[in-house]
C-alpha cells in the first residue's frame, strides 16, 4: 500500500444494475461526508468518465433513496473503454475534475475497467461487488443477489399453486449468467422437484428417469429450476426435450427474466451494501488501491482486483446435493 493523500472520491455504477446499489452509492457519499471528503457521483458508468457527467453530491443528495431499485446513477455498458485511448482520456477528465480515486460498484466487467485505470495509469481504485449472480471471487455474497432470489421465490410460491392445480410440470428459467447461485438457492427455498445449473451437468435422460420413476410417485405436480446458463439449453429447450421422452406429462414454461433485477432490495442487500461502500471510502483513505471490498463469514476482506476481475466462482458441492437429496 501507498498511503496517497485523497480528497476527492468519485463513484459509479457499472454493468447490469442490482438491487442495493443505490445503498451502496449512499454510503460512499455518506462516509465521505463524515470523514470531509469530497463526493462525486458519475452518471452512466464509464461513459460519463468520458462525457463528464460528474454530479457534486452532499450527505443529502441521497436521502430517501436506500430503499430503491436500480441505480439513482444509472449505468452502461462502454465499449470505447475497453480501448486504451479511451482510458486515457478518460483519467484526464478525472484529473480535469480533481477526483483523486474511484469506487466502482458492478461486476468482473466493470472491475476490469477499474483494474486497468490502476495498471495503466495508477488512478486508486476500489471495487464493491453489485450483481445479482453472486459469481464474483472473494465475497461471500454480492450486492442483489438475495433480492433476486426473493423475487424468484415469491413468483414461484405462485407459480406452484397453478402447478398443483393443474398437475402442471413448470420449468421456471432464472437468471445467473454462467453461475447457478441464483438458482441453486432458489431450488431449495421453493422445495423445486428437480435443479438444472451450468455447476454441474445433468442429461435430459437423467432428468427424465427422475421425473418418472424416482420422485415421489404422489407427486403429480411440480417445479423444475433452469438456469439461464443451464447446459441442456434454456427452459423452453429442456421443457421441449423433457416432453418429447415423457409425453403424457403437461409442462409449461416461464422465464422469470429481468424481474428479477429491479425492485426494492432486502433488508441483507441493503445492511451488506452500507457496510461495503463505507469500507470502500475507509480502504482508499487508508492506502487500499486496487482491491475489491468483500465480505467472508461475515467480516470485511480485500481482495486484489485482478482476481476478482479473472477467477472463478462455483456454487458449494455440498448445497446442491443437499438439494437433490430433498427433492425427492
Amino acid at each position: 500500500m501507498n498511503k496517497k493523500e485523497i480528497k476527492h472520491i468519485g463513484v459509479l455504477t457499472s454493468g447490469g444494475d442490482a438491487p442495493g446499489m443505490n445503498a451502496a452509492v449512499r454510503a460512499v457519499v455518506r462516509t465521505c461526508a463524515y470523514l470531509d471528503v469530497q463526493a462525486t457521483a458519475i452518471m452512466h458508468g464509464y461513459s460519463g468518465i468520458l462525457n463528464k457527467e460528474f454530479v457534486p453530491m452532499k450527505a443529502h443528495s441521497v436521502s430517501k433513496v436506500i430503499s430503491m431499485g436500480g441505480t439513482i446513477l444509472k449505468s452502461s455498458r462502454c465499449l470505447e473503454f475497453k480501448e486504451r485511448e479511451y482510458r486515457a482520456k478518460a483519467v484526464e477528465n478525472l484529473r480535469e475534475a480533481g477526483i483523486d480515486a474511484l469506487v466502482v460498484i458492478g461486476g468482473d466487467g466493470s472491475f476490469r475497467g477499474a483494474h486497468s485505470l490502476y495498471t495503466e495509469f495508477n488512478v486508486p481504485v476500489v471495487g464493491v461487488p453489485g450483481t445479482i449472480d453472486n459469481d464474483i471471487y472473494g465475497t461471500d455474497f454480492t450486492i442483489g443477489f438475495d433480492t433476486a432470489v426473493n423475487t424468484a421465490v415469491t413468483a414461484i410460491d405462485k407459480i406452484r399453486d397453478t402447478a398443483d392445480s393443474h398437475n402442471l410440470i413448470f420449468f421456471v428459467e432464472v437468471m445467473g449468467r454462467d453461475a447457478g447461485f441464483i438458482g441453486l438457492d432458489t431450488a431449495i427455498s421453493t422445495g423445486a422437484e428437480a435443479i438444472l445449473i451450468p455447476d454441474y451437468t445433468t442429461t435430459v435422460e437423467e432428468l427424465c428417469r427422475f421425473l418418472k420413476h424416482d420422485r415421489r410417485q404422489s407427486k403429480s405436480s411440480g417445479i423444475i429450476i433452469v438456469s439461464e446458463g443451464c447446459r441442456l439449453g434454456n427452459a423452453t429447450e429442456v421443457a421441449a426435450k423433457v416432453k418429447e421422452k415423457l409425453p403424457e406429462f403437461e409442462t409449461r414454461v416461464t422465464t422469470l427474466g429481468h424481474v428479477q433485477r429491479g425492485g426494492s432490495p432486502t433488508s441483507a442487500d441493503r445492511v451488506l451494501a452500507s457496510v461495503l461502500g463505507s469500507e470502500a471510502v475507509n480502504a482508499l483513505l487508508n492506502g487500499w488501491e486496487d482491491v475489491m471490498i468483500g465480505q467472508k463469514a461475515g467480516e470485511t476482506v480485500y481482495v486484489p482486483l485482478e482476481d476478482a476481475c479473472y477467477k472463478s466462482r462455483t456454487v458449494q458441492e455440498r448445497k446442491y446435493v443437499i438439494a437433490r437429496m430433498l427433492a425427492i
